[in-house]
């Protein structure tokens, strides 16, 4: 990479690979070597997290050569076989992170899956029955995955990998009361905290592709759906976030 320019991160969620033929998915990152200098795969790659979907994933990336670095979304999750998948995965080179980091092209990647828990005020409380608090207990284990990832990381550009949103205003065009399963802003003080330079995510096929922290992080929704609406192939990303200003009260 040319050091004299800011590195290029293409990012794009929602994959579902197995939903169309095999082949489907060469055009999408034909030529996109020239374009980006990082791949960033946010999650539900596969469309029932099976081992042969995996591998289907990794022959429609064949032609891409610049570093991925990815997490998985619920949809990888679903066959209960994600180990399988993410060793599929990993053996093809991927960066496949799941409360780790990796430093490329001297910038830092930290990447979780997330999970879902509401927002501000309608965040869900762990209170009353067992299985609502494991609920908000995967989501607490998700925060804390994430924190240690972004803490491990001394690069001066941090980026955040998910598949679930850590703010509401990506997931407006969605229906309100879905809110809870597509994100939590329990993740916010993390990303704000240790220094998230960007924030991508997906999941939320129908939402919105910008918003923004109220610390001032960019964080996008890169869900294929909503990139294929702008007319995009994938979302490219350069250079360094602005500069955050403090957050409001």
């Amino acid at each position: 990479m040319d050091s004299t320019r800011p590195i290029r991160i293409a990012a794009i969620a929602d994959l579902h690979v197995g939903q169309q033929p095999n082949g489907t998915l060469v055009g999408l990152f034909a030529g996109l070597d020239r374009e980006a200098d990082v791949l960033c795969l946010c999650g539900d790659l596969t469309d029932r997290g099976r081992p042969e979907e995996a591998i289907a994933l990794v022959e429609e990336l064949a032609g891409v050569s610049i570093p991925i670095v990815a997490v998985l979304g619920n949809h990888d999750h679903e066959s209960e076989a994600a180990d399988e998948v993410a060793a599929i995965l990993t053996d093809r080179g991927i960066h496949l992170l799941d409360g780790e980091a990796v430093v490329v092209s001297g910038v830092g990647f930290a990447g979780v899956k997330g999970f879902g828990g509401g927002f501000g005020r309608y965040t869900i409380g762990s209170f009353g029955e067992r299985l609502l608090k494991e609920f908000v207990r995967e989501t607490l284990d998700e925060v804390l995955k994430l924190e240690s990832a972004l803490r491990s990381l001394t690069t001066r550009t941090k980026i955040a990998l998910m598949h679930f949103s850590p703010i509401a205003e990506t997931l407006v065009g969605e229906p309100e009361q879905l809110y809870p399963f597509l994100g939590s802003s329990r993740f916010l003080p993390v990303v704000e905290t240790h220094g998230a330079s960007v924030v991508f995510h997906g999941h939320a096929h129908f939402g919105t592709l910008e918003g923004v922290t109220p610390g001032g992080i960019e964080v996008y929704n890169v869900a294929r759906p909503i990139l294929e609406k702008l007319g995009r192939r994938v979302h490219i990303w350069s250079g360094r976030a602005p500069e955050r200003r403090e957050a409001s009260d």
